[in-house]
């Protein structure tokens, strides 16, 4: 009864006039920028965090996990009609249903692609619903050192999971971490790494460095290329219904993706990256006709597409009910949380539970609204993909640059986008991957904190990570992943999966 008249009260909240248009608005956006390839939902919730800032939160959250999830959606248009996926996730789907498109079946691409997605979606939230309020109860009687080591383990499986070398991900992560050191100590109040700017007395603005390593930095990637001429499949969409035939091909994949995607969404790093390559595998292996694929298998479709879209509403488990991100979308879900005074972890589920329960009841009517506008919608979105990237990117600029002044009103924070554009352009040419620097700078104070907090506890003696077993579990299965890692059969896998996707 108690989850019952939790999700009433989360579908009273979200159903609220202000919360359905931000739902529908964050959808739409979502969508439209899952279809423009290269900019993405990590650099567009990175240049929207300032709009943030005045809204309610509860409306600005739903909004913001509508073009999360929305760009899953929107990616897999492109990747079918000009094999570009507008999302990496998107990437596996691209294979067959770019080849489905040639052969004139666009509409049945996309409309697998839909469906499956939106099953997913709405069987990976349900999971959301069941699990996240035991666990919070769980996460309850974390203490500092349980806190601590949770944190290891999330950074070790961001490293695990990033794109490229092991060394290049640590090296990321690092950086991260003593980006967020940067400011005013905790415990003694004295500045540190601040380089005698005042402007750093708070440390390096949150809103600021996402812009400027993922948004600006993914519009340099993108000018540098040759873009300007993209040939569009599908302008005349028939038959977006899919045949009975088709129904039967996609159940069994969307299935066993949704299952898949909804167990490692939660992983940190790239959950629903890893599920939809995993999804695409797997459907290959138990195929009675593994030569279709990569020539236009439903199945190539509809489970990479259920796996990605699954992962996405998953990775939200640890972020409500452990303040954890899971992904860098996860980590600017965090950002937006603390600019709107709110503590991330397990005291929101009691302290706010309409924001709690509003959020996980606004992505099935997300999904239920994705499902309705994205097929008739998709003629807009093909005229779409041929706005040329010189007009585009620009303005999408001007508008980041306006909204990273609003939030405090500095000119130093546009020096600052500034300089982690040109340096996130320069960890992109050196791939090295950007995320594990922005989840290593949102957890490294987080995980001072922690660490400084359980060794005055603990009297300065670190063996209290070791006595709390809860504490001492996570540190084992940090090792173990360590061990794993370093596992020659599960490295050679590994870059198999990456250089797929590259």
């Amino acid at each position: 009864m108690d989850l019952l008249s939790n999700l009433a009260l989360g579908f009273a909240t979200a159903a609220s006039p202000a919360n359905l248009l931000f739902c529908l608005i964050g959808v739409i956006l979502g969508t439209l920028i899952g279809v423009l390839p290269g900019i993405g939902a990590t650099a567009t919730i990175a240049m929207l965090l300032p709009i943030t800032f005045q809204l309610e939160p509860v409306s600005s959250l739903i909004m913001l996990a509508g073009i999360y999830y929305g760009a899953q959606y929107g990616g897999s248009t492109t990747a079918i009609l000009i094999n570009m996926p507008g999302e990496s996730s998107s990437a596996v789907t691209a294979i067959d249903g770019y080849q489905m498109a040639r052969r004139g079946k666009a509409g049945t691409a996309l409309a697998v692609a839909a469906l499956g997605s939106f099953f997913a979606g709405s069987v990976a939230t349900l999971l959301v619903a069941l699990f996240a309020p035991p666990l919070t109860t769980v996460a309850l009687k974390f203490g500092a050192a349980e806190y601590f080591s949770l944190m290891v383990l999330g950074l070790v499986c961001a490293v695990a999971l990033a794109h490229g070398s092991f060394l290049k991900a640590l090296a990321m992560v690092v950086l991260g971490l003593l980006l967020g050191l940067a400011g005013t100590d905790i415990y003694t109040g004295a500045p540190r790494f601040t380089l005698g700017l005042p402007e750093l007395a708070d440390g390096f603005n949150f809103v600021a460095l996402a812009v400027g390593v993922f948004g600006i930095a993914e519009i340099l990637r993108n000018l540098e290329g040759s873009q300007g001429s993209r040939e569009v499949l599908g302008q005349r969409l028939g038959g977006l219904f899919p045949s009975r035939a088709d129904l039967r091909a996609m159940v069994a994949p969307m299935l066993r993706g949704t299952m898949l995607g909804s167990i490692l969404g939660v992983l940190p790093g790239g959950g629903a990256i890893l599920a939809s390559f995993g999804s695409y595998t797997i459907e290959k292996r138990l195929s009675a006709t593994p030569e279709e694929f990569g020539r236009g298998a439903i199945a190539g479709v509809a489970g990479p597409e259920s796996a990605n879209n699954a992962g996405a509403q998953t990775s939200f488990i640890p972020l409500l009910t452990l303040g954890i991100p899971a992904n860098p979308v996860m980590a600017l879900m965090v950002g937006a949380m603390i600019i709107q005074g709110i503590v991330p972890g397990p005291n929101v589920a009691t302290e706010q539970p309409d924001l709690f329960w509003g959020i996980i009841a606004s992505m099935w009517i997300g999904n239920l609204m994705l499902i309705v506008l994205n097929l008739p919608l998709i003629g807009i979105w093909v005229k779409l993909l041929k706005v040329p990237y010189h007009i585009l990117f620009p303005i999408i600029i001007a508008f980041s640059s306006i909204g990273v002044y609003s939030v405090k009103g500095n000119a130093f924070d546009l020096f600052a986008v500034a300089a982690f554009g040109l340096l996130g352009y320069v960890f992109l040419k050196l791939r090295c991957e950007p995320a594990p620097l922005l989840l290593g700078f949102v957890l490294g104070p987080l995980l001072e904190e922690n660490l400084r907090r359980a060794m005055i506890l603990g009297r300065g003696d670190p063996s209290v990570f070791l006595t709390r077993p809860i504490s001492a579990a996570l540190l084992a299965l940090t090792l173990g992943v360590i061990a794993v890692m370093l596992m020659p059969r599960i490295r050679r896998k590994r870059e198999e999966v990456f250089v797929a996707e590259d």
